[in-house]
């Protein structure tokens, strides 16, 4: 198969139908089957439509999903869903209230809505081997954040796990079985989605969720064990890959600066085989970290923005591949956007046509400069 050098991050805006379809089911006017009926319809169409553009990695769209993130760590057992005060904090806006917490030993079940969500996608392709189905999930070391996220989500963490090398050990467990799991099923293309490091890129927001004096240098190696630890050993037809941003919600960002303070664990030694990275803005800093990714890793720069529906100028695009390739050869490089269109079932603030004139962009300049 020839190497593709475009890509997506993987949500899209929900269509009208299906938004329709999920408020009617939280009043209570439709179930759970007929939810179902919608999302499946939804998705089907919108692979026909990533098909049309010329894509050959595919997703559903996230299309079952409130969330990015929370609904992957409610399908574990021992996570409840939980309404705190506050939702997250992003720039001039805040998220709906939602968080996990710990309620009792955290296990992956076999019932796992990301395995459901995943054998309906590759069931749609299977019979296609030039498409790849893949499934993005949320990456370990952002459950954990998760779970310390306040200090009510602390205190239930502590009664269920003493230490935190119980709790590290369950929640990779729980990860691994859920990786092969999709394996199993068909998957051999998993993303690891995690704002953590984009978070901990940013000392302002830090110190405003951890406090003064938290030790920067032991939370990069937290993150590093929690993520390298479901690595470890994984099948070596899975191409495992990572996705980094600084919050994406209603077109909007929760943190800001570039990959510098995290890169040395990053990109220099997570163990993925491609890392796709926010570029599309000055928030998101210059190329220069890009030289402690590790050799023979990919690199998908995320140029285009997901956030606003104005295109990017193609030269420009094809100017700043060539900047990143100082430091990543050109042949390891792809083009992305920077994130996806709806990270949250909200969406940003485009339309569906608009979404897809980024993504067929994206593949235009690609197809130009490989």
């Amino acid at each position: 198969m020839t190497k593709l050098h475009y890509d997506i991050v993987g949500s899209f805006l929900r269509p009208e139908k299906l938004k329709k379809a999920r408020v009617a089911f939280t009043k209570g006017e439709v179930d759970q089957a007929q939810l179902t009926a919608v999302e499946d319809q939804a998705i089907k169409e919108l692979v026909e439509k990533e098909l049309a553009v010329g894509l050959k990695v595919v997703t559903d769209g996230e299309f079952r999903r409130s969330y990015w993130h929370l609904d992957t760590f409610w399908g574990f057992a021992g996570i409840k869903h939980t309404i705190p005060e506050h939702g997250y904090f992003f720039h001039g806006e805040e998220t709906r209230a939602d968080s996990a917490q710990v309620r009792g030993k955290i296990r992956f079940t076999s019932d796992h809505p990301d395995l459901v969500a995943f054998k309906f996608l590759n069931d749609l392709v299977k019979d296609r081997p030039e498409i790849t189905a893949r499934q993005s999930i949320p990456a370990p070391a952002q459950f954990y954040a998760e779970l310390v996220r306040g200090e009510e989500n602390v205190a239930k963490l502590r009664e269920i796990y003493p230490t935190e090398e119980e709790l590290f050990l369950d929640i990779i467990q729980a990860y691994r079985e859920l990786i092969f799991a999709l394996y199993e099923a068909g998957c051999r293309d998993l993303k690891l989605d995690d704002c953590t490091w984009g978070m901990l890129s940013d000392q302002d927001f830090w110190t405003a969720m951890a406090g003064e004096g938290f030790d920067h240098e032991a939370l990069k190696q937290t993150y590093l064990n929690l993520n390298n630890g479901v690595l470890e050993d994984l099948p070596s037809d899975l191409r495992v890959s990572t996705h980094v941003c600084r919050g994406n919600y209603h077109s909007t960002w929760a943190a800001q600066g570039g990959y510098g303070p995290v890169a040395d664990a990053l990109l220099a030694k997570e163990a993925v085989q491609a890392f796709y990275l926010e570029f599309d803005d000055d928030r998101s800093g210059d190329f220069g970290p890009l030289k402690e990714t590790a050799p023979g890793k990919e690199v998908v720069l995320g140029l285009v923005t997901s956030k606003r529906p104005q295109l990017e100028d193609e030269n420009v695009l094809k100017q700043r591949i060539k900047e990143a390739s100082a430091y990543v050869p050109l042949e390891k490089l792809a083009l992305s956007t920077q994130c996806g269109f709806a990270s949250t079932e909200e969406g940003n603030i485009l339309t569906e046509a608009e979404q897809w004139e980024k993504i067929k962009l994206v593949v235009k300049v690609a197809n130009e400069v490989w």
